[in-house]
């Protein structure tokens, strides 16, 4: 039988940056995964495809609505969508391999199968092909991700009643998608297959999109992708969905309570994810898990099993890859005698439409329900030259600070590269920075980040360009 310190059950990014900072803290690692391809949702079925996707279907959005603007005249564009569909796992296949390189290179072993405990330092690993094999680990460290969620009442035929994972592999380009769930997921999406000439409908339960989020992101976002065609159901309650055939009818229950019906040719569930950990045999060495089927850890990740460790999606807190990441690297150092730590308030939130929504720390109603005495700087993006010359010009960025120290609790953007830039307001945050500190560094004109300086300036009514 082989033995290793750490074994890592799931190769997405919580499992495989888990596993490589183990191998570089000189554990002798290895890592388990039940499928073909390394990478887990996210790499394969999550967020690598729908941002290629989103990037094709940007282009030929751009170069329909603003090539002319921009002197570029092009005559008889039009989608191949099965090279879209191609580039996009051409892309996957690239970022999955470079897995495999980063395990060779950090002499991780790969265990291809299905991982299940047979006690608490014990683990069976199921090959496709129904052969075994068994091996000991002094630390376990669980990062199996999570699966989409349903309601109870939907079927998914995964044809025309389907999930993420199915819509980044469509056949066809849809007549009419109808998304349900106002979430990242589904306006993702969503924005992909308007781009490319569908029509969209989303339909949200919430009075608002992307809930959760800064209400100024929720209204400005929605007002935007609104005037790029796609339609709000908001405060719509999802009663039934019916596949026939070639058509899928929804019906929905309005503000009013009265019932409202859409038929699209397909549907799209994005309703949230749920922790996957079937087949794993939790039950077997008693590790504990909630009502949402979420494994329950302590504030190191450690399960009521001491040795067995939990990571990612399968643990509370935001279903993010970043977030998993920074747990897997946690776990990995915590095992190896070390005291790191993360702050789960500066975790960036990330929305990758036109344009992008990126937030951090938190948000204004978050302050206002805490009590917390603050102030607030607004900008907005059409202000900025940089704007201007790209045709980038929608959203706006805010910043809250704490009204007497000015240290920046809560930074949020939609615009233009918003999903990069929020980076600097991360940075910030993690140094106790105040808005005059942002506001009295330079940044490069002309560029976007200029708005991060100028919503600081405006915090204490300073914006030099509005």
């Amino acid at each position: 039988m082989n033995t290793y310190d750490v074994a890592v059950i799931g190769s997405g990014p919580g499992g495989y940056v888990a596993a490589i900072r183990c191998a570089q803290l000189g554990l002798k690692t290895a890592i388990i995964e039940k499928y073909n391809t390394l990478g887990g949702t996210c790499l394969n079925v999550g967020c690598i495809p729908s941002k290629a996707l989103l990037d094709s279907s940007h282009h030929f959005y751009d170069a329909t609505k603003h090539f002319a603007t921009h002197g570029i005249n092009i005559d008889g564009l039009n989608v191949n969508f099965e090279q879209m569909i191609a580039r996009k796992n051409e892309v996957v296949a690239q970022t999955s391999g470079g897995i495999n390189y980063l395990m060779d290179k950090n002499n991780i072993v790969l265990l291809q199968g299905t991982g299940s405990f047979t006690d608490a330092t014990h683990i069976t690993i199921t090959k496709s092909d129904g052969t075994s094999e068994r091996i000991e680990a002094a630390k376990t460290i669980i990062a199996t991700g999570s699966k989409p969620s349903t309601l109870p009442f939907i079927e998914i035929d995964k044809k025309r009643v389907i999930t993420s994972t199915e819509a980044l592999s469509l056949i066809e380009i849809p007549k009419h998608l109808i998304v349900i769930g106002g979430g990242v997921i589904g306006l993702e999406l969503g924005s992909v297959y308007k781009r490319l000439g569908a029509e969209v409908s989303v339909i949200e339960y919430m009075p608002t999109i992307i809930p959760g989020m800064d209400s100024m992101l929720s209204k400005e976002l929605q007002k935007v992708l609104k005037k790029q065609g796609i339609k709000f159901y908001t405060g719509h309650k999802v009663t039934s969905v019916v596949n026939k055939d070639e058509e899928v009818i929804v019906t929905a229950d309005d503000k009013k309570g009265n019932p409202v019906e859409f038929k699209g040719d397909y549907t799209l569930i994005s309703v949230g994810r749920k922790p996957y950990t079937e087949g794993l045999g939790l039950e077997t060495i008693g590790i504990k898990v909630t009502k949402q089927g979420q494994i329950e850890t302590n504030e190191h990740l450690q399960t009521n099993v001491s040795n067995i460790y939990a990571i990612g999606d399968v643990v509370k807190g935001a279903m993010l890859a970043h977030k998993a990441e920074e747990e897997g690297t946690m776990v990995a150092e915590l095992i190896a005698g070390q005291k790191p730590h993360i702050n789960y308030n500066l975790i960036p939130g990330v929305v990758y439409t036109w344009p992008e929504v990126a937030t951090v720390g938190k948000t204004e109603e978050q302050l206002k329900e805490d009590g917390v005495n603050y102030k607030s700087g607004t900008f907005a993006m059409r202000a900025l030259g940089r704007a201007r010359a790209s045709m980038d010009i929608d959203g706006q960025i805010k910043v809250l600070a704490d009204a007497k120290t000015d240290e920046i609790l809560g930074v949020h953007m939609i615009g233009a590269r918003a999903a990069d830039m929020i980076a600097e307001a991360v940075i910030a945050m993690e140094f106790r920075a105040s808005s005059e500190d942002i506001a009295r560094s330079s940044h490069a004109h002309p560029t976007y980040t200029e708005a991060f300086k100028e919503a600081c300036l405006a915090v204490n009514d300073r914006a030099i360009h509005s």
